[in-house]
């Protein structure tokens, strides 16, 4: 039996390993999945809000040992993984509030008949495919609302996280979950496509890479089984005018850097106007430049490691490629640091060319590029056409109306003006494009993985519609 290993990325030492599943052990695992849902399903609402409830309490209060699972995992700063923590809390909560409008019957027309509704009911065991930049959050934003509609849900999470999936497991379980209606799995990615085609699983969602997500959707579709993708970004993060430059600049680079850069929805393409672009440049090499990089639990570092040094070098060697071809250029940092553990240099880039690697393709980690409009129809056109992706975006000015019209044009799945990347457990989450399909979080996450069944009830009286 294989076996991995949590690598701290903050000293580049092994701390354990765990066992992965055999390909025998699908059956059991699926069988058992099968039986908890029909349990699951028969459940009261009320009890099953007052589990998540339970739950979101539980968060609360070990946050200090597992914010310390997700530094030691994958890299996250204390600080960062504590606001994770009270973001998956919130969502957990959001959702036992809101458990019986968000399953109540929806009153149709009767249209003919005596009365016509439609009622949400679960679609049976699920698949989640997680990825490690958001180890909590990401599995709470799909376990909430499904097991909320009385799914089951099988876990395999991003082979980097053993400690953290394990514990989204045990925290549900000691909410009061029945035993098998949530199953964290270690497994590889190679293992997962007999699991989205077994008729047993009725959905799968994935957080990951477009790779990963083209194989899920693929293997899904064939199967008549609905898939969520939740892909990559290159949120493009438009400034209008330089109406307090400095502050939305340092607002830039906060949410550029946060998570180590490592997030799909961070602003990854600051687009300015020309004529106060060499201003921003200047602001921004001065500002990297600046950043401290430490280890996870070091409370002065402004940056932490990236999630290997795997996933470091990949990074450092696309923009020494880029510098030498002439398709960018490095104006701060981009050289791993000489030091146990996944650092770099916080980056800045500038002269990228758009059709080339790291202009088109997401760059996962603390790298900031800028780009110069001459308008903000320029802005727009760069915004929307030099990139396939379509998660999110911003928009920045003093003038909230002129900001509001230019955040209608820009093509992505979430837009924001004056602020970037917030999310919260009532507002929708997801892309179009190369970011991937289907909506999490607030009454979306419940609209995925259901069954809206329509319920017509008539006497033998009525003449009802006629068929299709």
């Amino acid at each position: 039996m294989s076996t991995f290993a949590v690598n701290n990325p903050s000293t580049g030492q092994q701390e354990g390993s765990f066992e992965r599943i055999n390909d025998s052990d699908r059956d059991a695992i699926l069988d058992r999945s099968v039986a908890a849902q029909r349990s699951w399903q028969n459940t009261s609402i009320e009890e099953r809000a007052n589990i998540l409830r339970k739950t979101g309490d539980l968060y609360e209060e070990k946050i200090d040992e597992l914010a310390d699972h997700i530094g030691r995992e994958m890299g996250k700063l204390t600080s960062w993984a504590k606001g994770e923590l009270q973001i998956v809390v919130g969502i957990y909560r959001w959702y036992a509030d809101h458990a019986e409008e968000l399953l109540a019957p929806e009153e149709l027309e009767p249209q003919g008949a005596e009365r016509s509704y439609v009622v949400k009911e679960p679609l049976g065991p699920l698949l989640g495919i997680m990825p490690w930049n958001f180890p909590y959050y990401q599995v709470a934003r799909w376990a909430a609302p499904n097991l909320l509609l009385g799914n089951s849900l099988v876990l395999k999470h991003a082979g980097i996280c053993p400690l953290s999936s394990q514990a989204c497991e045990d925290l549900l379980r000691e909410a009061g979950l029945p035993e098998d209606v949530f199953q964290n799995i270690y497994a590889s990615g190679s293992q997962m496509d007999p699991f989205v085609a077994d008729k047993r699983i009725k959905g799968v969602s994935l957080t990951g890479s477009e790779q990963a997500g083209a194989a899920v959707a693929k293997t899904a579709g064939e199967n008549y089984k609905k898939s969520l993708l939740e892909l990559g970004g290159n949120d493009p993060f438009l400034v209008l005018d330089d109406d307090n430059l400095e502050w939305v600049l340092e607002k830039f680079v906060q949410i550029r850097m946060y998570n180590t850069g490592q997030a799909c929805n961070a602003p990854k393409r600051l687009i300015v106007q020309s004529e106060f672009y060499d201003r921003t440049v200047e602001y921004l090499e001065k500002k990297i430049a600046e950043l401290t990089v430490g280890a996870y639990d070091d409370p002065d570092a402004d940056v932490g490691p990236l999630s290997s040094i795997g996933a470091r070098d990949e990074i450092v060697e696309r923009l020494d490629k880029a510098a030498s071809e002439g398709t960018a250029k490095i104006r701060v940092g981009g050289k791993k640091i000489d030091r146990d553990g996944a650092y770099m240099e916080p980056t800045l880039l500038t002269d990228v060319d758009p059709s080339k690697d790291v202009g088109c393709n997401e760059i996962f980690g603390p790298v900031a590029i800028v780009y110069s409009a001459d308008s903000i129809d320029e802005a727009v056109r760069i915004a929307n056409e030099e990139s396939e992706y379509g998660l999110s975006s911003s928009v920045w000015s003093s003038d909230v109306g002129k900001a509001h019209e230019v955040a209608a044009r820009l093509k992505d799945g979430m837009t924001f003006v004056n602020e970037h990347a917030v999310t919260a457990p009532g507002l929708p989450f997801g892309g179009v494009g190369r970011s991937g399909y289907g909506r999490e979080l607030a009454r979306w996450g419940v609209g995925e993985f259901v069954n809206d069944k329509l319920i017509r009830i008539s006497d033998q009286s009525s003449a009802g519609a006629s068929p299709a």
